[in-house]
């Protein structure tokens, strides 16, 4: 004989599964923005340290000197390292990049912030700066977190990532 009853959830059981599914989500989602989060500030000093190389390379390879400087629209230098940088090799020895000289734009992160100095950070035909230079990466949400990551350029040229501090 035929059973009238249809196949398939209560209603007890559905709100038990989606009451277990909000327990799980409430504790995995801080974990997941966490990773987010660091996933981002190695993206962007991965992408810092990418170009402070590109621009040594350059300086070393048109023996004129080469730099890099905060950015906005990837054209001249400004004061916010957060919105982008360029490095462009300097053709003329002038300091100011041209926009034939430009070798790459990097975009900024809007959750990250950058920090660097207001001068371009140029670089002499040997690779070398005038003073040693610190840029430091963060995301805008750091807490107590040790998530603050400080690149030192030193007069030699070379770059440090030193170990993570925690945003103040």
């Amino acid at each position: 004989m035929p059973s009238d009853r249809q196949a398939g959830f209560t209603l007890v059981e559905l709100m038990i599964t989606l009451a277990v599914l909000a327990v799980l989500l409430a504790i995995g989602l801080p974990n997941f923005q966490q990773s987010l989060r660091n996933n981002r500030v190695a993206t962007t000093t991965n992408d810092m340290i990418a170009a402070i190389s590109l621009a040594r390379s350059e300086a070393i390879r048109n023996t004129r000197g080469g730099a890099i400087c905060a950015s906005e629209d990837g054209l001249t230098c400004g004061d916010d390292w957060s919105l982008g940088w360029i490095v462009w090799r300097d053709g003329n020895a002038n300091g100011t990049p041209q926009a034939n000289e430009i070798v790459r734009f990097t975009q900024g992160n809007p959750r990250m912030v950058v920090t660097g100095p207001d001068a371009p950070v140029v670089f002499d035909a040997r690779g070398r700066v005038n003073a040693p230079v610190d840029i430091t990466v963060r995301p805008h949400e750091c807490g107590s977190s040790p998530m603050l990551r400080t690149l030192s350029i030193g007069v030699t040229g070379q770059v440090r990532k030193q170990a993570p501090g925690v945003c103040s």
